[in-house]
């Protein structure tokens, strides 16, 4: 008898930003921020970091919330795909505010 085992593939990561920028052709910045204690201080420090994710549809805009998740690499920087997005940015005489996705305005 052979007992074959099957190894699953571990689940990807997932972040949660906010667009920056959507200049570029299926490609958007993702800025992630993450709280961590200061080591000598002890205070909660925010800290961020930049994330080039590939967005096929080119559907995300600067000030969106989005979800991105781990992948294979896709060229040289990239290597974080868009999942999904939680909450749209809406503009509105050149000023940007959040509006949760869902809704139809």
């Amino acid at each position: 008898m052979s007992d074959e085992v099957t190894l699953a593939r571990p689940r990807a990561k997932t972040r949660e930003g906010t667009v920056v920028s959507n200049k570029m052709d299926k490609t958007a910045v993702v800025s992630v921020a993450r709280r961590v204690r200061h080591g000598k201080y002890l205070k909660t420090v925010v800290r961020h970091k930049h994330y080039m994710v590939h967005d096929e549809n080119n559907e995300c805009r600067p000030g969106d919330r989005v979800v991105i998740a781990e992948t294979r690499p896709m060229s040289r920087h990239k290597r974080w795909r868009l999942s999904r997005i939680v909450e749209q940015a809406v503009q509105f005489g050149g000023i940007e505010a959040a509006a949760p996705a869902g809704d139809a305005q």
